[in-house]
């Protein structure tokens, strides 16, 4: 029997609707349909905005709320991390934060990360260079070579309305599933010998 290959979204905004959790659901859906039918896939979407209140107040991992431990769990386990958040302060979101401060510190070695975030306009696009690489290699976890990131312009009634914003993250899935392959656990490999 083999292993379903875990994807893991996180959503760091703190609003639903959400342009972020849009970005993120189209970088999970568009990373399932690139491995489906390579291997099983399993996806899960952690949205702060629904959960994010239940870490508030935890200072150690032990005071957190089985539903919070639960998503670090996930986060944790998964095989393919996408982790996202809307520009806040020219940083990503407090709360978003938070929650990476109570995942274990070598709990992401070697764990291929997609990086992606929104903003108002383009000017904050190194967000995803100057905050969140450096944040994913303290983890050591393997950060993908393309980040996705997206501005006001590109979304209408919270839905993507950008063949530029579709083109790259079909940019950043096409260079990051090799990398995703190469860290498949070792009861999937012989799933995949021929992929």
């Amino acid at each position: 029997m083999t292993v379903p290959v875990s994807i893991v979204a996180v959503s760091g905004s703190l609003h639903a609707p959400s342009k972020t959790t849009v970005l993120t659901k189209e970088i999970l859906d568009a990373f399932s349909a690139a491995l489906d039918g390579h291997v099983p896939v399993e996806t899960h979407l952690i949205e702060l905005s629904e959960i994010g209140r239940e870490f508030s107040g935890a200072l150690t991992r032990d005071e957190l709320s089985p539903i919070a431990q639960e998503a670090i769990r996930r986060i944790e386990s998964a095989t393919l991390l996408i982790v996202a958040s809307p520009v806040y302060r020219a940083s990503f979101t407090g709360l978003f934060k938070h929650v990476f401060d109570f995942v274990g510190q070598y709990a992401l070695i070697d764990k291929p990360v997609q990086l992606a975030a929104t903003g108002g306009s383009d000017r904050h696009a190194l967000i995803i260079e100057h905050q969140f690489r450096p944040l994913f290699s303290f983890f050591q976890a393997l950060t993908l070579p393309i980040g996705v990131y997206a501005s006001d312009a590109d979304f209408v009634d919270y839905r993507v309305d950008s063949d530029s914003l579709r083109a790259r993250i079909d940019q950043a899935v096409q260079r990051g599933v090799p990398i995703v392959r190469s860290a498949l656990p070792d009861s999937v490999s012989d799933y995949v010998a021929t992929w």
